[in-house]
């Protein structure tokens, strides 16, 4: 018997005994959700460390949901799973659907998401007799800053449990076979760009360090290419150098301590290849079986990278434990990632809604694209319960 339909007895003034329903079960408190969340996360995370398919559908819904913290769009994938449902694919509170002309059909129940909470900055005491000081003090003020006080959790929905204007949805389901000469040069002009902006130069040869089809010298500043690959297979790995040139370099002090070095080995090569494969997997692109051997070795890695910690802990290195490195990975992860798709994705992608949304039904839909119906009466437009 459920906990909503349990019934208790009570006594009357009169004396009779009476069969009431037992009251309904309280919401939790905030701080309750965010511990039960985190803890459904480190589960995920244990999980996918031991069986790397675990590992690449992370990577799946974080190339769908690119603009989610890696740890967000986990949670949300699982809280979809766990109701039966497709994994989500655009994701946003009750009044922001609202905004954007759909609304969330009755019944549904929230997902959460972990959100900070936030104070206003204490003004900083500043010389009065400085007016430099004075001015950047003032243009602080304006600009609202805030502080992380605290975490909170905050109710979204998918898509898929909204009705309204139409609106034009990436599909996560749609992999495409090759892509196109032109769709190539784009995004291969974007990670030169991306490249550039970090001080690396990239350089296509047939002279590779060890023959190896990729190579990062943070000596040289140079990002090395092999000649001989074809064009997409060119774009996946410039993507997993620039993995490594974001996330490896020699002051990559995190990286140390669980196993990178120059040589870009153990966790260091599971993070470049975890990159290249969300990267290419949100332009269409799955590389499951190229990836294959880089993502197998995750087990082995993690358990490299715990051996390590345990014997840097004389030096004052904090001991690692599996969730903990996966964590740590995922976040990084994730977070190279969006910088790389903040300038190659497309604007309406990425899990969040976009100012574009509003205006996506005068578009037509493509191979790439699921368009989401019209709302059928206004009965249907009632707070969602949870």
């Amino acid at each position: 018997m459920s906990a909503d339909s349990l019934e208790y007895d009570t006594v009357s003034e009169s004396g009779p005994v009476e069969r009431q329903p037992a009251p309904p079960p309280s919401h939790p408190a905030p701080e309750e959700r965010v511990a039960a969340l985190t803890r459904g996360l480190v589960d995920l995370l244990e999980d996918a460390v031991n069986e790397p398919w675990r590992w690449q559908k992370l990577l799946d819904n974080s190339a769908t949901l690119w603009r989610y913290s890696g740890g967000n769009a986990a949670m949300l994938m699982v809280q979809m799973q766990e109701r039966g449902k497709e994994p989500p694919t655009l994701v946003a509170g009750y009044k922001e659907w609202e905004r954007h002309g759909r609304y969330v059909l009755k019944g549904e129940h929230a997902l959460w998401v972990i959100a900070p909470r936030t104070a206003r900055a204490e003004p900083e005491i500043v010389d009065p007799k400085n007016p430099l000081a004075v001015a950047v003090a003032v243009e602080a003020d304006d600009a609202k800053r805030s502080r992380i006080i605290g975490w909170r959790g905050q109710a979204v929905f998918d898509v898929s449990q909204t009705e309204g204007e139409p609106l034009l949805v990436p599909r996560q389901d749609n992999v495409l076979a090759t892509m196109s000469a032109a769709a190539c040069e784009d995004l291969w002009a974007s990670l030169v760009l991306l490249a550039e902006r970090r001080g690396f130069n990239v350089d296509v040869s047939s002279n590779q360090h060890s023959l190896a089809s990729g190579y990062t010298n943070f000596g040289n500043r140079i990002i090395s290419i092999g000649e001989w690959l074809d064009a997409e297979e060119r774009l996946a790995v410039l993507a997993h150098e620039l993995g490594h040139a974001m996330l490896h370099g020699p002051d990559d002090a995190l990286g140390m301590l669980y196993g990178s070095s120059a040589e870009h080995r153990g966790l260091a090569e599971v993070e470049a290849e975890s990159i290249a494969y969300t990267v290419m997997r949100a332009h269409g692109i799955d590389r499951g079986p190229q990836s294959s051997s880089y993502l197998a070795g995750w087990a082995d890695a993690v358990l490299v990278a715990e051996a390590d910690s345990i014997l840097q802990s004389a030096a004052g290195c904090k001991l690692l434990s599996r969730s903990d490195i996966a964590k740590s990975v995922l976040a990084r992860v994730t977070s190279a990632s969006k910088c790389i798709l903040d300038v190659t994705g497309q604007a309406e992608s990425g899990g969040r809604l976009s100012p574009q949304s509003a205006s996506m039904a005068s578009y037509g839909t493509s191979g790439n694209e699921l368009r989401m119906p019209t709302r059928r009466s206004t009965a249907t437009q009632a707070r969602a319960i949870d």
